[in-house]
């Protein structure tokens, strides 16, 4: 069942009765995305979980952010351990249900910890790669990964934007507001899901188009891909992660 609109609004608001096990803060996000053909999505997917689409069209995604102040619960954030460059690579599902999320091929970080971790805890994909940013008045985003003969994968945007939230039912809304990952245990045999919970991103959309896609080919989307169909620049939010749940 494809989501209704309700359903994603709903997904927007905290989840009742759940307390978060992790806090932390998502900083300087650049989202860019490039349309693709829904089958070619859905052959990727796990047994569950169903390509989600806009006016007929699925999107992969590529997202570098900077991540701060982790922390769990009932523990103080450590800046070392805490603060780190991550860059993911996504598409957007729902279950059978009609529950919208995200899911991650990739997601590379500057930290050896953090990649350990959440591939332990939270079984995501993470990837340990050399990523740096310097930051003026623009951040300039680089990605190495030791896997891929240390290629390099170079991003340049705005920070600190006076941006807009998304209007519900448009692109932009169906792309950025998105509270709920899925992903499957370390052996393929169960799906499991994961809610966030911040505030609504407040976002501006870039007038480049020509944005690197190089990530997409790690991850086997040997696709055209030519100028990106969306980009846009979001300010800080703080994010509250709660504790995921086997579905099936």
């Amino acid at each position: 069942m494809k989501p209704t609109l309700e359903q994603r609004e709903k997904m927007c608001l905290r989840p009742e009765n759940q307390s978060p096990v992790m806090f932390q803060s998502w900083e300087n996000l650049l989202f860019v995305h490039w349309e693709i053909d829904p089958k070619v999505i859905q052959k990727t997917l796990p047994d569950g979980l169903i390509v989600d689409t806009f006016e007929d069209k699925a999107y992969l995604g590529i997202v570098p952010f900077l991540m701060k102040n982790i922390r769990p619960r009932w523990l103080p954030s450590v800046p070392y351990l805490s603060n780190f460059l991550e860059c993911n690579v996504r598409t957007y599902v729902h279950d059978d249900e009609g529950n919208p999320g995200v899911w991650f091929y990739s997601l590379d970080t500057s930290r050896w910890l953090a990649s350990i971790i959440g591939r332990v805890f939270f079984s995501l994909p993470y990837y340990w790669a050399q990523i740096s940013a310097i930051k003026n008045e623009t951040i300039l985003y680089n990605v190495r990964r030791r896997k891929e003969g240390f290629k390099n994968v170079r991003y340049k945007y705005a920070t600190d934007v006076d941006g807009d939230l998304a209007k519900s039912g448009t692109l932009d809304f169906f792309l950025l507001e998105r509270y709920q990952l899925f992903t499957t245990d370390k052996y393929n045999r169960k799906l499991i899901s994961c809610r966030v919970h911040h505030s609504p991103y407040k976002f501006k959309n870039c007038a480049n188009k020509s944005w690197d896609s190089e990530l997409l080919k790690w991850n086997g989307f040997d696709c055209n891909f030519n100028k990106a169909s969306h980009a846009c620049v979001a300010n800080r939010v703080d994010v509250e992660i709660f504790k995921p749940q086997k579905l099936r």
